[in-house]
């Protein structure tokens, strides 16, 4: 990396309690980054992302969740409500972090890093495209922001990112 570029490493996001947490602190580890919601269909990835973390990270795996609510206003809760509901329900010990947005103009900068990389799958079967045209639809209808191609698509989407960044 070319001095002055920036990394993985060059960010920082506000925990789910409200510290400050430096992205310093990942170096080294996979990072699983995902945006979560409360009232979705996919909720109960929850279950599988915290059996996944319990079960690699002392191999060196974090997972980085960043509920969001940009996607039919699955995740309506405040930060509080929302970390109750993942440590009730879910038993989550992975890291948690303030509710963003993902979509947009007001997206996190590290969402606009991610995208930047390249790294969301394009195209798909039949599924995807019927997905994607209802989709398109009902943020139409709703009045909300449509995702474009280089975007999440929807709630738990996933990036992996290696332990050198």
């Amino acid at each position: 990396m070319r001095s002055g570029e920036k990394s993985i490493y060059s960010f920082e996001a506000q925990s789910i309690d409200g510290e400050v947490v430096s992205f310093t602190k990942f170096k080294g580890r996979v990072l699983l980054i995902v945006n979560v919601a409360s009232n979705c269909g996919f909720t109960t990835q929850y279950s599988d992302l915290q059996e996944i973390y319990e079960k690699y990270r002392e191999q060196g795996l974090s997972i980085l969740a960043f509920p969001c609510n940009d996607f039919g206003e699955q995740e309506p809760d405040d930060d509080e409500k929302i970390k109750v509901f993942c440590q009730k329900k879910f038993n989550v010990t992975f890291d948690l972090f303030s509710k963003v947005s993902v979509l947009g103009p007001q997206k996190l900068d590290l969402y606009q890093y991610l995208y930047d990389c390249g790294l969301l799958p394009q195209g798909g079967g039949w599924r995807s495209r019927i997905f994607a045209v209802v989709k398109w639809v009902l943020h139409r209808l709703k009045g909300k922001y449509v995702p474009g191609n280089n975007e999440v698509q929807w709630n738990f989407q996933k990036f992996l990112v290696g332990k050198t960044g």
